[in-house]
């Protein structure tokens, strides 16, 4: 691994560190992360020449304080700020702390950072936003790529998020405790939804963005490393990890989809499933069960069968009952019905998805899609026909149209 990439890695590590302890210290979080954006650049242009500095976090530390600090005095209303800023503000605090500082780092700081951005106040396309370009050091221009929108879209959003933050005058701590599970469900909420959009991105070219995926599951990481008894932040990783495990066989060379009952198993990763299978089982065994725990124990059961006709149906069905029972919603009842069409039948598993035909999923490309695939099984050829057409065109997902595009035409060839 080349020093530059080393050094990309430990920055991108160390920012929400560096934004904590800079917004812990001085508040101020739009004025902050510009600091901590010219101090990543400062180091990414000193280190890999001059070495990484014994302790890096100071470092950064260090040079984000003096640029925080020349911005807020050099501002026309320095007096009003500073006065404010005061009242805040430790009695050392104007001193930026030596490069060689050793105090140990506040480990709450990250996570504080991730209760922030995830706030209630704050419109769930702005949490994840935010989150991931305070939290996970994204630039505003990769967070735009990976949501198809421009650049200029993406950095008002961020811009609104921050200002919403700063007129609120969130103060920077955890939530008070009978806040803080409900906060932490929001958090966690935030990363599943980084993930699954990165994993099966809902529009345009690409299935799947690695950088999002890859993001979801360093983020969820150090979630896990701050809450290490906490099952449903166990939970949420194991299915991050079970579910990538399977990205290297979703798609062929030219990019197309390549469903789970044909994927060569031999390209899973084995280390990430042994993995995710160790935390979801831990976190069964001495943690009240949650809806993460329980998808990340379907993933495990399709991880670790060595062929399709390996896989425990039964069991799964029967993880999907508990799970729509702890955490009923369209998306769990629309598995739910693969589950039990393995099981009971095609047409049983159609029956369920009767039940969804007035929801939200009601003309949502997926439900048309499971549908079109039980309809298949059960040997109904013109009616799936009819499905995976709809299903066709109502996907913004060009590989997952071309794909039920292809399963349509070689229904009306056969």
């Amino acid at each position: 691994m080349s020093t530059l990439t080393v050094t990309e890695d430990l920055l991108r590590e160390l920012a929400p560190q560096v934004l904590g302890a800079l917004v812990r210290r001085y508040g101020h979080f739009d004025a902050s992360e510009d600091a901590v954006q010219e101090a990543l650049l400062a180091a990414s242009m000193h280190w890999p020449r001059q070495g990484v500095p014994d302790n890096p976090r100071a470092w950064l530390i260090t040079v984000g304080s003096r640029r925080l600090t020349d911005e807020l005095r050099s501002e026309s209303a320095r007096r009003r700020r500073e006065d404010a800023t005061a009242t805040r503000m430790p009695s050392d605090a104007h001193v930026a702390p030596a490069p060689d500082d050793a105090r140990p780092m506040n480990v709450d700081d990250t996570l504080t950072l991730l209760f922030l951005c995830c706030h209630p106040a704050l419109s769930p396309a702005s949490q994840i936003a935010l989150t991931l370009r305070a939290v996970g050091g994204l630039t505003t221009a990769e967070i735009a790529r990976a949501f198809l929108v421009p650049e200029t879209t993406m950095a008002q959003r961020i811009s609104r998020a921050k200002q919403r933050i700063k007129a609120s005058e969130l103060p920077f701590e955890l939530p008070p405790e009978p806040q803080r599970a409900e906060r932490l469900r929001v958090v966690l909420h935030v990363l599943y939804l980084i993930f699954s959009e990165g994993y099966t991105t809902s529009s345009g070219p690409y299935l799947h963005r690695s950088e999002l995926t890859s993001e979801a599951i360093r983020l969820a990481r150090a979630v896990h490393r701050l809450l290490p008894d906490d099952g449903e932040v166990a939970g949420l990783l194991a299915l991050m990890l079970l579910t990538d495990a399977r990205r290297p066989a979703r798609t062929e060379a030219d990019g197309s989809l390549v469903p789970l009952a044909e994927q060569d198993r031999g390209r899973w990763d084995q280390d990430l499933i042994r993995e995710g299978v160790a935390l979801v089982t831990d976190a069964l065994t001495r943690a009240p069960i949650g809806p993460y725990q329980l998808q990340a124990a379907i993933a495990a059961v399709h991880d670790e069968a060595a062929t399709p006709d390996d896989t425990d149906w039964r069991e799964i069905l029967a993880l999907y009952d508990m799970l729509e029972r702890l955490q009923p919603n369209p998306m769990v009842t629309l598995n739910r019905a693969v589950a039990v069409a393995m099981v009971r039948g095609p047409r049983a598993g159609l029956v369920v998805l009767e039940t969804l035909d007035d929801d939200v999923l009601a003309g949502h490309y997926r439900l048309e899609a499971v549908r079109a695939h039980l309809q298949e099984m059960a040997g109904d050829r013109d009616a799936a026909l009819d499905s995976y057409r709809r299903a066709a065109r109502r996907t913004t997902s060009l590989p997952e149209q071309r794909y039920l595009e292809r399963r349509a035409s070689r229904l009306a060839g056969s």
